[in-house]
């Protein structure tokens, strides 16, 4: 697997850098936009991320229009903010219905185009203006794109119904995608936008991963995605590939990264693949930037952590133990470790007398704890893809019997496809599992976001003033939102000590805020920090987590438990060492 190297990879226009959340598409695509411009190209760099660095990347100002980088006069960088956007957007397709409409409908249309793909779209809105205008596109050699739209978005784009008023074609109580009846006029710039997307000898889709189990997988999921609508000219990236080790920690790191590249996605096996090696410092200021895809520089900074003692996953046990709550949650994105969060604290509560449920939505979470009887511990697993096909099978079976178009229907089935439905009908599933277990405590790894839960109590009042909705929300969860915002509830908020993980998990925390929902304790997981290691190069990544540990101490003031960095998968008894 050779170094990425943009002179020889990069062979289009437009190059798209896609993955998941902190795997380092950012600072893979500036790496790529200041190599081209170094090399004499005029390149354009446009950021559409929520959570953007890019002006800590540049250190310096940037705005919608397109920045001159100082010391770089062939670059240019623009740093869209699809959030600002979407709640324009969002104003623009309500604004007529207010005053018109009952206060709980307004609310309800309100929260269905507050959730993660309407941002999208107000994104997707935002960079086709670039991908489209004949002056970007004979002013620069290279557009390179800093997170690319999801194949769910595109498809549903394509479809004619989403084009239809919002109101008269609300079709199922869980629906987040916002309609882009307030987008009409720019239909024939999003056609054109996709095609472009599609053409083999335009654009580049630059897939970038870790080399671990869930960041693969889910790069693998979204070139699938992206392939099924004709997006197939794509290439991988696995960044961040340690090279050398020579200590226990590293050694263990290396031979944990080697397992998930073989094993990874026979799909991807055959994509062409490059890599970009583990590197110690952040990538910001454009020395690092240039260093990136070719030497490393080991600065092991002296800092420590402000906090003299951070707490341990025990004190987490005891607060839930002492303030009796009921039903707690571990929330955070995939592969931050909450299902292991919420297999340790069930124990430790079980440990302490309690009866405990565990519920998990991940396949691989046979513990082999919730096993043995002497446990205390009972445990289920709810299958997602299995409720998520069930909820889809329920709401079109509704939408036909009441005579909607093929049209509608396809709409429909693709925006059940948004990843607000899928959390909602896990959710069901959860609300379930809680309602039988009035008796006992009841963890779970998979919380619903601030927004779907915002969703549901919406539709609840919806449905009440108009029966145009199709979905229906179960007497079960019904009773749980109220639940939710009770006493009895603690949601663990689980990150890891970067940048994006971070952003996302303070986004998660305000989502929450919203709902009315409120968290105590935060879990920093897998922090080499803590782990100590003696290699060079894991100590200088390590020091650069201290500012990102102080954030978090400061913002909980002192509430935030730091486990260290492992090797091997934490099960069995070694939950109770956490």
């Amino acid at each position: 697997m050779k170094i990425f190297d943009p002179f020889e990879q990069v062979r289009t226009k437009y190059l798209f850098y896609t993955g998941k959340g902190g795997v380092g598409k950012t600072s893979a695509a500036c790496a790529t936009a200041l190599s081209l411009a170094d090399s004499g190209k005029k390149v354009l760099l446009i950021s559409t991320d929520p959570a953007s660095n890019l002006q800590d990347v540049f250190g310096m100002e940037l705005d919608n229009k397109g920045v001159t980088i100082p010391g770089v006069p062939n670059l240019t960088v623009a740093n869209l903010d699809p959030v600002k956007a979407a709640a324009e957007y969002r104003e623009s397709v309500i604004a007529p219905y207010r005053g018109k409409l009952p206060d709980s409908v307004i609310a309800n249309m309100e929260e269905q185009l507050s959730g993660s793909c309407t941002v999208e779209i107000a994104a997707f809105n935002e960079f086709s203006e670039f991908i489209t205008d004949e002056k970007i596109q004979s002013e620069y050699d290279h557009i390179i794109f800093d997170t690319a739209p999801t194949g769910h978005t595109l498809r549903m784009l394509q479809l004619p119904s989403a084009w239809s008023s919002f109101i008269s074609e609300s079709t199922h109580g869980a629906s987040c995608l916002g309609q882009l009846s307030g987008l009409e006029s720019k239909k024939a710039i999003y056609k054109q936008a996709v095609e472009t997307l599609s053409d083999k000898s335009m654009t580049t889709l630059v897939l970038v991963t870790r080399p671990e189990d869930a960041p693969l997988k889910e790069a693998d999921r979204a070139s699938k995605e992206l392939s099924e609508i004709g997006v197939n000219n794509q290439i991988l990236i696995v960044n961040g590939i340690l090279t050398s080790h020579d200590d226990e920690i590293s050694d263990k790191l290396y031979e944990k990264q080697q397992s998930a590249i073989e094993n990874m996605p026979d799909h991807m096996r055959d994509m062409e693949t490059y890599n970009i090696p583990l590197r110690a410092y952040n990538i910001t200021g454009l020395d690092n930037v240039r260093s990136l895809l070719k030497d490393d520089r080991c600065i092991v900074g002296e800092e420590k952590i402000n906090a003299e003692n951070t707490a341990k996953l025990s004190d987490i046990v005891d607060y839930l133990d002492r303030s009796e709550k009921k039903v707690i949650f571990t929330m955070g994105k995939g592969g931050v470790g909450k299902t292991t969060c919420a297999a340790a604290i069930a124990l430790g509560l079980s440990k302490r007398g309690k009866k405990v449920h565990l519920t998990t939505t991940d396949p691989a979470a046979h513990l082999k704890f919730v096993l043995d009887e002497t446990s205390g511990i009972s445990m289920s697993h709810i299958d997602e893809r299995e409720e998520l096909k069930k909820y889809q099978n329920e709401v079109i079976s509704k939408a036909r019997e009441n005579g909607l178009s093929d049209a509608d229907i396809a709409y429909i089935e693709e925006d059940l496809r948004s990843p607000c439905t899928q959390e909602i009908s896990v959710f069901r599933a959860f609300a379930e599992i809680v309602e039988k277990a009035d008796d006992e405590i009841v963890v779970i790894d998979t919380a619903p976001t601030g927004h779907t839960l915002l969703l549901l109590e919406s539709t609840q009042s919806y449905n009440r003033e108009i029966r145009r909705t199709k979905g229906e929300t179960p007497e079960s969860v019904k009773k749980l939102l109220p639940r939710l915002k009770s006493e009895e509830t603690e949601v663990i908020i689980v990150t890891l000590p970067e940048a994006t993980p971070v952003y996302e998990a303070l986004r998660l925390e305000e989502d929450l805020k919203r709902a009315e929902i409120g968290s105590k304790w935060w879990i920093i997981n897998s922090s080499l920090y803590a782990a100590k290691p003696k290699n060079e190069l894991l100590k200088a990544k390590a020091s650069s987590e201290v500012g990102w540990i102080d954030r978090i101490d400061s913002h909980t003031k002192g509430s935030f438990v730091l486990i260290p960095w492992k090797a091997e998968d934490v099960k069995g008894d070694m939950l109770m060492k956490l």
